[in-house]
């Protein structure tokens, strides 16, 4: 962000315009798990399986995770304000049309039209969270994005479940949609707020540095192998610690289940803490890795000792909290070695990171859960834990040797 940037822009301003891009977040993970808790009803209005259906959201994911990058430069070259609002509104346009439209190819091609919509939040969010926030605040800026994003995760399955059983699926979709299409709307009418620097501070003149060899320098690169990291090790602790639990312990799913929403729980309120720390200090790998030890720590402890489901849950609190308390220092440390104007491309590039551990680490727990041991999950999380931690050391490191 630049000084002049940041002075055409009150406090009170630059925190409306946080508020809107952290809304804009919040429906990008919001629409992520709104088809998933309908997945028994989808099935039969669509006459298929819940593998055809595991298909059709891999193909979401898939779609956003290739255009997440190119979707960058695009960012850096026509303005973020203006891309983000028409994601914004033709991912609520796509997901209100599903129950319009009840043949299965409709659905794959609107979750396709839908993947590459949700592509736009990460470039187009931290390009204008990097223009319009003071230095001074940025760090809670960052932690107020990623905590909608939370938020958005946790009402999508009840919001679509009670609309469902209230009026039917198909209504539920359509309101779910229209309440993104109303965000870009209102995104719009604040576009002076969101392109605070003027309508060309993403232009050619910053948007044609270093391009595309940019991404391929260590310290971007292992920002990508970071944010590949934490996706495997969220994913290994919030889509298999259930199973594992219930295998390898005997512990009832449910119970199970209630241990992981005190991870689960414990995230966003990490998240917010970690903004307060980010502001507060220059040794954000430091911080981010002192983070991983202890959820590398807290995770290990419940495949080595066993213990009893409080102390799990505990143990899990505590994880849950590092887990989300590592984000504003994360985001922080890529800022930090990312040239002028060329924000959109490095975090599309680097944030591609959670696709592909979304790809990559499900298949991998499911063998390890399959074939090896229920605890081998806990101590593959451990692990990737503290290869994460040298990431965030060495990208940190030469992030503070630039700055100083």
């Amino acid at each position: 962000m630049t000084e002049s940037t940041a002075n055409t822009l009150s406090e009170h301003e630059g925190r409306r315009a946080v508020f809107l891009v952290s809304v804009a977040h919040f429906f990008s993970h919001f629409y992520l798990l709104l088809l998933a808790p309908l997945f028994p009803v989808l099935a039969d209005a669509y006459g298929v399986g819940y593998t055809e259906l595991g298909f059709a959201l891999a193909a979401f994911s898939l779609l956003s995770g290739f255009t997440q990058a190119p979707m960058g430069f695009i960012v850096d070259r026509y303005g973020p304000a203006r891309i983000l609002i028409a994601g914004v509104a033709l991912e609520g346009l796509a997901f209100g049309l599903i129950g319009f439209f009840p043949v299965f190819g409709a659905l794959l091609v609107l979750l396709g039209i839908a993947g590459i919509a949700n592509s736009v939040y990460h470039p187009a969010d931290y390009a204008i969270l990097n223009e319009v926030v003071d230095e001074k605040r940025i760090g809670r800026a960052f932690s107020f994005h990623t905590f909608a994003g939370y938020v958005g995760e946790a009402l999508a399955p009840v919001t679509i479940l009670a609309l469902a059983a209230w009026f039917d699926w198909r209504i539920g979709l359509a309101l779910c949609g229209a309440a993104g299409v109303i965000t870009a709307v209102a995104l719009a009418m604040n576009h002076g707020l969101l392109a605070a620097a003027g309508p060309d501070r993403s232009g050619v003149e910053k948007a044609s540095g270093p391009g595309v060899a940019l991404l391929f320098t260590a310290p971007i690169l292992l920002g990508l192998f970071f944010f590949v990291g934490i996706s495997f090790i969220n994913r290994g602790v919030t889509g298999f610690s259930v199973s594992a639990l219930h295998v390898d312990q005997g512990i009832s799913l449910a119970a199970a289940g209630s241990v992981l929403s005190a991870w689960l729980f414990a995230s966003p309120v990490g998240v917010l803490f970690g903004g307060w720390v980010a502001d507060r200090t220059t040794r954000h790998g430091l911080f981010a890795a002192s983070c991983f030890v202890v959820m590398a720590v807290m995770i290990a402890a419940v495949a080595l000792f066993k213990p009893p489901l409080l102390v799990i849950a505990a143990l899990f609190v505590v994880g849950g909290f590092c887990s989300g308390a590592v984000s504003p220092s994360r985001d922080m440390i890529i800022r930090s070695v990312t040239p002028p104007g060329q924000t959109g491309k490095v975090f599309g590039f680097v944030s591609t990171g959670f696709n592909v551990g979304g790809v990559v680490a499900p298949p991998m727990y499911g063998f390890l859960l399959d074939q090896v041991s229920a605890d081998s999950i806990f101590w593959v999380a451990a692990a990737a834990c503290l290869a994460t931690m040298s990431t965030v050391l060495y990208t940190g490191a030469r992030a503070k040797s630039a700055n100083s």
